[in-house]
């Protein structure tokens, strides 16, 4: 449930939004509104759609912890102004079903990525890690706009293509890190990279019950630490995989401890940074990845 105060916000953003939209019989902008909950799914819109919309993201800082993120009144209005919306979904943005809520319009389309990739409450949220993920976004992106404007229809198409081309150095990147390293040990603060990690062959050894309390802001049990801590000494693993948005004593007891014994540290992270596009950001972790994996002893 809300608290009042932020339902009484997002209901002034909310009447804010619309009574900032054009009057009726005034000239209105053809510009699509689309909002992402999530700055990489932002961008895929952005490289489909090109010009012809208007993108917010709203989780974008890549020094903030995604899984803290408290909405404001600008996120409410940017809702409110929607025709379209993409949500990761399984609990990870739950707030977009609140500004969802708070703002009803039957003529706006909501896209849930766990919804088209049969996840369930309880599975790893982190999709977007998922290869196999991102071109079916593409996909219903490409949809969702042609239904929405038929009138660019054949640019966003073209775009489309572009976009699903693209792809193919990542899916060539990943099938070269496992056949060389594929079966390879490492470890991982937390599972946000579970899904890459799974489609490159490695194996994470590190307890669950380690990442999953990292992961939701908690102490790790002191059996599962101790495990990952004799992971790192006697080298079992190649690499440490961190979530760099998510700092805390344990994790920087873990990453001093992986460097001072020689294991190989690669950070990833919840949100694209910026000055990237995804293929970018994800083709460059692989890379930090695959030298990493070939420095582990």
């Amino acid at each position: 449930m809300l608290s009042s105060r932020f339902a009484r916000r997002v209901c002034l953003a909310v009447w804010c939004a619309l009574a900032a939209s054009p009057a009726s019989g005034a000239p209105s902008s053809p510009t699509i509104v689309v909002v992402a909950a999530e700055n990489f799914y932002g961008d895929i819109v952005g490289q489909i759609a090109g010009d012809d919309v208007r993108v917010t993201s709203i989780i974008s800082d890549p020094n903030v912890d995604p899984h803290e993120y408290e909405t404001n009144p600008r996120d409410a209005a940017a809702v409110a102004n929607a025709r379209l919306i993409i949500q990761n979904g399984l609990g990870y943005d739950a707030f977009i079903d609140h500004l969802v809520a708070a703002s009803p319009n039957p003529r706006r389309k909501l896209i849930v990525v766990s919804e088209l990739t049969g996840h369930a409450k309880g599975d790893n949220v982190h999709l977007w890690y998922d290869p196999a993920t991102i071109p079916k976004v593409a996909q219903v992106i490409l949809d969702a706009l042609v239904q929405i404007d038929p009138g660019s229809a054949t640019s966003y198409r073209n775009r489309y293509q572009g976009f699903q081309a693209s792809l193919a150095p990542l899916n060539h990147a990943i099938a070269g890190i496992k056949a060389q390293y594929g079966g390879a040990p490492v470890a991982c603060t937390e599972p946000v990279f579970g899904y890459m990690a799974a489609a490159l062959g490695l194996v994470v050894l590190t307890p669950l019950s380690f990442q999953k309390a990292i992961e939701e802001g908690e102490d790790p049990p002191a059996p599962a630490l101790a495990q990952m801590e004799d992971h790192l000494r006697q080298h079992q693993v190649k690499v440490l995989l961190y979530n760099t948005q998510t700092v805390s004593p344990i994790t920087t007891r873990v990453q001093q401890l992986a460097k001072s014994v020689g294991v190989p540290v690669v950070g990833v992270s919840e949100t694209k940074p910026p000055g990237k596009t995804f293929q970018q950001w994800m083709l460059s972790q692989l890379g930090q990845l695959r030298l990493a994996l070939g420095r582990g002893k």
